[in-house]
């Protein structure tokens, strides 16, 4: 036998459904990483690195113990003091535990939180999918106000739109503990007669979680699903107003959406709004590359009081396929310019789409649409060091315009909203001139 075929009998190889990131690789996943980061200073989330070991418990309560993920997937061991832990299949339960455990609930709410880092599941490897896979993930703890729901998809919407990917927003409402039993019923009643042509998993959910059904991926299952009763048809009151509200503010932000009542995602913890984001593949198909929702029960489920919630988690291997596929040009990440004040109702229905048009129109827009207060967000805007801020206000929508604040000065000038991001740049532009004006004075004497 010659030295190289016993090398090649010896030598350690990668683990089964694992992926090497190699140096020729990393400029694409630093451009995604930078853009995600980006979004996450624009949008005031601060980053949380939570540990790749959990107890196996934390996964069992949250994503739930009749998942496929948590019955099928999760890498569990013992180790050496008995303690049962694993591998986290998803980065949601350890930020939630993080938050209880470190009294984030004390905190100003809502708590905005961001991650991206390896999660793990045995799952079967196929094309852009790996057992050892990347995810980035935002989390906004403390909030139930629908403008929340609206925000945190339209951003992440515009991080793929940023990264040159053609997406949609597929979305659905899965009502929440007091409307939800009456649709289980339903749902229970149709598939009654209908359990021979369930695959064996669905076969089980049927009695555990119906609603799983309608997110099964064999074949028979999707047809009957097709003929399933839908949630926003036994909506409660209040679940079918905030679901509503949440499209209507999707409307005015221009964030294009289809509805999909099968979208339930594949995590017990999901309340309300559930969203997935896809694109076509080369075959027509729609893609997932990821998703999220809302989630107003977990927080009390791991231990802490009743608190909203909502995030979502996006897979990085699947979006930076679909940019070597796209041969997108990443643009380049900026820094913050102005920081975005809203009063009034309406206003703030105005401020998400004007929120993006301005960073489309090259600038960079620090924002708490929460808050309602100016002295509040003049605050904010100061501790942010922002240059400029822009306040929209009742007339300012009357009239179509809006004030420009100079931070450093005190002086506010009234500007027509169509011309904002033109103003905005010209006064940038006229302080960078002032700097180098300076710049020059100071080197000549």
């Amino acid at each position: 036998m010659s030295p190289k075929k016993k090398t090649a009998k010896t030598s350690i190889r990668l683990v089964k459904g694992m992926k090497d990131i190699l140096p020729t690789e990393q400029h694409i996943w630093d451009f995604v990483r930078s853009r995600v980061e980006s979004v996450a200073r624009d949008y005031g989330f601060m980053r949380i690195d939570t540990p790749i070991v959990e107890f196996t418990q934390l996964f069992k309560k949250a994503t739930g113990e009749e998942t496929d993920i948590v019955s099928k997937e999760m890498y569990s061991f013992v180790d050496q003091s008995g303690d049962r832990l694993s591998l986290r299949p998803e980065g949601t339960p350890g930020v939630i535990r993080a938050y209880i455990e470190h009294g984030m609930l004390n905190q100003p709410q809502p708590v905005k939180m961001f991650y991206i880092g390896p999660q793990f599941r045995h799952d079967k490897p196929q094309a852009g999918r790996y057992r050892q896979f990347w995810q980035f993930g935002f989390e906004a703890v403390g909030d139930a106000d629908p403008i929340v729901d609206a925000q945190i998809i339209a951003m992440n919407y515009n991080i793929l739109r940023d990264l040159g990917l053609d997406i949609e927003v597929q979305i659905n409402s899965i009502g929440d503990k007091h409307c939800r039993p009456k649709y289980f019923k339903a749902l229970t009643q149709y598939y009654k007669n209908k359990k021979k042509d369930l695959c064996v998993d669905c076969t089980k959910r049927l009695l555990k979680n119906p609603l799983r059904l309608l997110d099964c991926k064999v074949k028979g299952c999707q047809e009957l699903a097709e003929e399933a009763p839908q949630m926003v048809d036994y909506l409660c009151e209040d679940c079918n107003k905030h679901f509503t509200t949440v499209l209507e503010y999707l409307d005015e932000a221009e964030v294009k959406y289809n509805l999909n009542p099968k979208i339930v995602r594949g995590l017990d913890y999901y309340t309300r709004t559930t969203w997935e984001i896809v694109e076509s593949n080369q075959d027509g198909k729609l893609q997932a590359l990821g998703g999220g929702g809302r989630y107003d029960e977990l927080v009390k489920l791991l231990g802490g009081r009743e608190t909203p919630a909502i995030g979502f988690a996006m897979g990085m291997e699947r979006i930076i396929n679909k940019i070597k596929e796209k041969e997108v040009v990443l643009p380049e990440v900026w820094r913050p310019d102005v920081y975005l004040a809203q009063l009034g109702i309406e206003a703030r229905r105005k401020s998400l789409k004007l929120f993006m048009d301005l960073r489309q129109g090259g600038l960079t827009v620090s924002e708490d649409f929460s808050k309602n207060g100016l002295k509040d967000q003049l605050e904010l805007a100061n501790k942010k060091n922002a240059r400029y801020v822009l306040i929209l206000g009742q007339k300012e929508l009357v009239d179509g315009t809006i004030l420009i604040r100079d931070m450093e000065s005190g002086v506010q000038e009234t500007v027509d909203h169509k011309k904002v991001v033109k103003e905005v740049h010209k006064r940038l532009a006229s302080k960078m001139n002032d700097k180098s004006l300076k710049i020059k004075t100071t080197k000549k004497v």
